[in-house]
C-alpha cells in the first residue's frame, strides 16, 4: 500500500517542480502593505501569515506593512466566494493571498473505494466555485493575486488516523488549476502541497513517523507552519538575504566586509578586537514552545527539514588572522560565548545564539506578535460562527441574545460551534471587539517601536 501511494505522490511532487520555473517569483512585500490571507482552518490557525509577517517585522523593521487572517474553518472554494467580499474585500488589502484544497477535496468519500472518480468530481466542483472567485479578483484592480496551494495531505503517514486513498490526488488536481489561473492572469503563485510532499517522503524514508502534520494527516503543527511561511518567503525573492554579515582582518586591521549593517569605531590591539555593530535587522528566533492544541510541534523543529538557518537566517561574525587560542565575545558587556581563533575565522552566525541583545530584542517582538495573534483568534472565532452558522439559519450578524440562545443550544450537539461559544458571550458586543482591534494595533504600533536597530559594542578578548 505504501509503495503504490508514494510513487504518483512523487512523480506530481516532481512535475510540479518542474512547472515552478515557469512561475515568476513574487516581490517582497512594500511599506504600506496590506495582505490578506484567505483559507480555511489552516489558515485560521494563524500562524504560517504570523511567521511570515514576524520575518517582515524583524528583517524589515522600517518597513511596516499589516497582514491579516482571513481563515474561516471547513471553508471549500464555495464558501470562500460567499464571503470574500465582507470578510476580505472589506479590508482594502492591496495583495490578497487565496488557497483552499484540503476541504474542497473531500474526506470519507474515498473509503467507498472510488477514489479517481470521487477525485475528479470534488476537484471540479472546487473549480466551478474558484472561477467566480477569479472573477471577483480580476474586478478588484488595487490589490495583487497569489495563489496558493493547499498544504499537504500526509497519506503516506504511519497512523491509522483519518486515511482517505488518493485524496491526494485530488489535490494535485485543484492545485493544478490554481496554478494556471495565476499562469492566465498573471498572478503569483506559491506551492505549498508539493514542497511538503517532498520534504515529508524525503524524511519518512529515514523515520517512518516523521510528518508536518498533526495526527490527523491535515492540520500542520508548529513546525509545518514554518516551513510554509519559508516556501511562501523563499518563492518572494528573500533566500539570501542576511540578517547581517561582518568580516574583519584582524592582520591589516580594516572592516572587509559589512552587509546590511554599518560598522564603527574599528579598534584591534594585542588580544582584542573592539566594534560598534548597528545592524538594519534583527534575527529569527528559535521558538522551541509548542503553542498549537495537541500537537507537540515546535516551530524550532522546521530548523531540522528545511535550509532556513541558511538562506535567511545568517547574522554572520568573522575575523580573520587571529592568533591561535580561545577568545571570549561580549557584546555590550554581556558574555555570549567562547570560540577559537579558528572558529572565529571560519565564522559564528550570531542568530543562532541566544544569550546576545538583538536576540532578546527579536524575542520579545516574537511573544508580542504572539499575543497580537491571540486577539486575532478571537476575532476570527467570531467570524467562523457567522459564516459557518449564524448566516445559514439567517441571523447572520444579529448578535443579539437569540443569536446566544442559538449557539449555546447548537453547542451541545456540534464540538465545532462549541469551542466558540464562549468567545462569542463577549465577541458579540461591538465594544468587545473594538476593544480587541485596538489592543491588536497597540501591540503592532509597540512592535514597530521595540524592532528598530540598536548599536552594539563587540569585543573579542582573548583568553588564553
Amino acid at each position: 500500500m505504501y509503495k503504490k501511494i508514494v510513487f504518483p505522490l512523487l512523480v506530481a511532487a516532481l512535475s510540479s517542480t518542474d512547472l515552478m520555473a515557469q512561475v515568476q517569483p513574487l516581490t517582497p512585500f512594500q511599506a504600506g502593505e496590506r495582505a490578506c490571507f484567505v483559507g480555511n482552518s489552516i489558515t485560521e490557525a494563524g500562524y504560517y501569515e504570523s511567521y511570515v509577517w514576524l520575518y517582515y517585522m524583524l528583517h524589515f523593521p522600517g518597513r511596516r506593512i499589516t497582514v491579516y487572517n482571513c481563515g474561516i474553518g471547513g471553508d471549500r472554494a464555495q464558501n470562500i466566494l460567499g464571503r470574500i467580499d465582507a470578510d476580505v474585500l472589506a479590508k482594502k488589502p492591496t495583495t490578497i493571498c487565496v488557497t483552499f484544497g484540503m476541504n474542497d477535496s473531500g474526506y470519507f468519500e474515498y473509503l467507498s473505494g472510488n477514489g479517481d472518480s470521487t477525485g475528479r468530481k470534488r476537484a471540479q466542483e472546487s473549480q466551478r466555485y474558484f472561477d467566480t472567485i477569479a472573477q471577483k479578483l480580476k474586478a478588484y484592480t488595487p490589490a495583487k493575486k497569489i495563489m496558493i496551494t493547499s498544504s499537504l495531505y500526509d497519506e503516506t503517514m504511519k497512523n491509522p488516523k483519518n486515511y482517505f486513498p488518493k485524496k491526494s490526488l485530488s489535490m494535485n488536481a485543484i492545485a493544478a488549476f490554481q496554478e494556471k489561473a495565476a499562469q492566465d492572469n498573471h498572478w503569483g503563485f506559491v506551492d505549498f502541497l508539493h514542497p511538503m510532499t517532498e520534504i515529508t517522503l524525503r524524511e519518512q524514508r529515514k523515520d517512518s513517523a516523521f510528518t508536518l502534520t498533526s495526527s490527523d494527516r491535515i492540520h500542520p503543527g508548529n513546525a509545518g507552519h514554518f516551513v510554509m511561511a519559508w516556501l511562501f518567503l523563499k518563492q518572494q525573492g528573500l533566500a539570501g538575504k542576511p540578517v547581517a554579515d561582518v568580516a574583519i582582518d584582524a592582520t591589516a586591521r580594516k572592516v572587509q566586509r559589512a552587509d546590511n549593517c554599518q560598522l564603527s569605531g574599528l579598534s584591534i590591539t594585542p588580544g582584542e578586537v573592539r566594534v560598534d555593530y548597528l545592524a538594519n535587522s534583527l534575527p529569527f528566533p528559535q521558538d522551541t514552545v509548542s503553542r498549537m492544541w495537541e500537537n507537540p510541534q515546535r516551530q524550532a523543529d522546521a530548523l531540522r527539514v528545511i535550509p532556513f538557518t541558511e538562506e535567511m537566517n545568517r547574522e554572520m561574525l568573522t575575523v580573520h588572522g587571529l592568533d591561535n587560542g580561545n577568545y571570549a565575545v561580549t557584546i555590550d558587556g554581556k558574555p555570549i560565548g567562547n570560540w577559537t581563533g579558528g572558529q572565529l575565522g571560519a565564522g559564528i552566525n550570531l542568530a543562532l545564539v541566544n544569550t546576545t541583545p538583538q536576540y532578546d530584542q527579536a524575542m520579545t517582538v516574537l511573544l508580542l506578535n504572539e499575543e497580537r495573534m491571540a486577539l486575532e483568534s478571537k476575532l476570527r472565532a467570531y467570524y467562523w460562527l457567522q459564516f459557518n452558522y449564524l448566516k445559514e439559519i439567517g441571523m447572520q450578524f444579529n448578535d443579539n441574545k437569540v443569536a446566544m440562545d442559538s449557539v449555546a443550544s447548537r453547542a451541545t450537539r456540534d464540538w465545532a460551534v462549541a469551542s466558540k461559544r464562549d468567545n462569542y458571550r463577549a465577541a458579540r458586543y461591538a465594544a468587545v471587539r473594538a476593544s480587541w482591534q485596538r489592543q491588536i494595533d497597540a501591540l503592532v504600533n509597540e512592535i514597530y517601536i521595540l524592532n528598530q536597530p540598536k548599536k552594539h559594542t563587540i569585543r573579542i578578548v582573548k583568553t588564553s
